[in-house]
């Protein structure tokens, strides 16, 4: 085991992760190590591993195109051929969307993630840096569900072709520039497509993996500061042991440094409004390009899967395991989005709590700052798919009633 984590860190050092700092390595060296074996680092860019990130671009965007091409040249083609390349279709072209906006606001991105670095980030408490660090095994535990779950269902899906009973059958449905129906030239063939569809599957792995670590280091960043605005008074009381708390609002070094803190805290809370409204805005069409996408898997994976449960077992498993795959990922998306917008209206609450009904309220500009804070958390940030859909677990359970009606009307019609 200690041979293959050696081997894997070898083959995946990334030189993102030569240049983040601690916090920023806890929640995104995994993200950085699985970009680069994959070709998706923006932070490498000498020779050998550009023309490598170019070739990976170019099979993967190719075994796109190859379904496609397979989809539209093939007028013979049934109802359950359809469903299949257009389930892998959509989730790759949305994936390749969501890859595009991330190389293109990557200095963006750069910026958010090295945000855990800023000397406003306070962990100086021991109850902090707890705080952070089950964040951090959050991130890590759902990020291992993610890579476990693609990769069965990668699997299965690569190995499902040599069980089932069709002949030079490949794992999907693509149409090639030539015929591969001799035993040499279809191992040749059934190997290059399974390299080109496993790279172009782990690209829509990898994806899920970022939003998530951007999210929950948010999530991360809101809660911390809650804990500050909550603790700013007996943490700076404990600078003065020996003044009473009716004694220390009437200090001026106390006051100036309650008034000093307060001001950095609120300085740090409008950085991360920023950051989230960036990440916000960027994500926006992407996000309601996969709320789409999930809500077609739903309905057409499901179908597959009703559809072949009696008649072939290991397509059925596939499909429930392609299912259950977008269904969680699209959860956690929508969960890590709700979670974002009640940490942030919980800076108001924490900001009520600071303290203020000590007499510190009477410092100049103390009253009129909590209230600031106040009134800005009270308007939530809410993740907002393409401007029209809330991102939250009410909006995850409309779609999935929605997709499951439109499933029993498509089988009610496949019956009829």
């Amino acid at each position: 085991m200690r041979v293959l984590s050696h081997v894997w860190r070898r083959i995946s050092q990334s030189k993102a992760l030569e240049l983040a700092g601690p916090l920023e390595t806890a929640f995104f060296a995994s993200v950085y190590r699985l970009s680069f074996v994959v070709g998706l680092s923006t932070s490498d860019d000498y020779l050998l591993y550009t023309m490598y990130s170019s070739f990976i671009r170019i099979i993967s965007a190719l075994v796109v195109w190859f379904e496609i091409w397979s989809v539209l040249g093939n007028t013979d083609v049934s109802l359950d051929q359809i469903i299949s390349s257009v389930n892998v279709i959509f989730i790759h072209l949305v994936t390749f969307w969501k890859l595009v906006t991330v190389v293109k606001n990557k200095r963006i991105f750069k910026k958010l993630a090295k945000a855990l670095e800023s000397s406003s980030f306070d962990m100086s408490t021991e109850r902090r840096k707890r705080i952070v660090n089950d964040w951090i095994l959050i991130n890590n535990k759902y990020l291992k569900v993610i890579l476990t779950l693609g990769c069965l269902t990668l699997i299965v899906w690569e190995l499902y072709p040599m069980i089932d009973e069709l002949k030079f059958n490949l794992m999907v449905d693509v149409k090639l520039p030539f015929e591969y129906q001799s035993l040499l030239t279809y191992l040749v063939t059934y190997t290059a497509v399974a390299i080109m569809f496993a790279y172009a599957s782990l690209m829509v792995i990898i994806s899920e993996v970022m939003m998530q670590a951007h999210l929950i280091r948010l999530i991360c960043q809101f809660d911390v500061l809650a804990d500050c605005f909550e603790n700013i008074f007996e943490e700076c009381a404990k600078e003065f042991p020996d003044l009473k708390k009716h004694e220390q609002v009437k200090d001026k070094t106390f006051v100036d440094k309650y008034v000093k803190r307060l001001g950095d805290l609120v300085a740090q809370h409008r950085e991360i409004l920023d950051q989230t409204n960036d990440l916000r805005t960027i994500l926006s069409a992407p996000l309601l390009g996969q709320l789409a996408c999930s809500g077609l898997l739903i309905c057409f994976v499901g179908y597959q899967a009703t559809a072949t449960i009696a008649e072939n077992l290991g397509k059925f498993v596939m499909s429930l395991l392609y299912l259950g795959y977008n269904m969680f990922t699209w959860y956690l998306m929508c969960r890590w989005c709700e979670e974002i917008t009640i940490k942030s209206q919980r800076i108001g609450q924490s900001a009520y709590f600071s303290g203020w009904e000590s007499g510190i309220s009477l410092a100049p500009g103390a009253r009129a700052t909590i209230v600031l804070v106040i009134a800005r958390a009270n308007k939530p940030l809410v993740f907002v798919a393409g401007g029209m859909y809330t991102l939250s677990l009410s909006s995850y359970t409309t779609l999935v009633k929605a997709s499951y009606s439109a499933l029993n009307i498509l089988l009610t019609m496949s019956h009829e």
